[in-house]
C-alpha cells in the first residue's frame, strides 16, 4: 500500500449501526490465572473498575 492510499483510508469515516456491532469479551489476569470480567461477582467488577494504569519510563543504560 502506498502513501497516497494509506492517506485516503485514515481520512475516510467508518460510522456503524448498533445493529453491525460486535460485543468485545474482555479477560484480565486475577489469582494467577485469566477470566474474563463479564462472569466477576459485583464486588470484582469495581475493584477492576478502579484499577490504574501506568506505564513505567525507561532508563537509560550507563556505561
Amino acid at each position: 500500500m502506498n502513501d497516497m492510499t494509506e492517506a485516503r483510508l485514515l481520512s475516510q469515516s467508518v460510522t456503524l449501526d448498533d445493529s453491525e456491532r460486535q460485543r468485545c469479551e474482555v479477560w484480565t489476569r486475577v489469582m494467577g490465572y485469566h477470566r474474563p470480567v463479564a462472569s466477576f461477582n459485583i464486588g470484582k467488577k469495581g475493584e477492576h473498575a478502579e484499577r490504574r494504569f501506568f506505564r513505567e519510563c525507561r532508563v537509560p543504560a550507563q556505561g
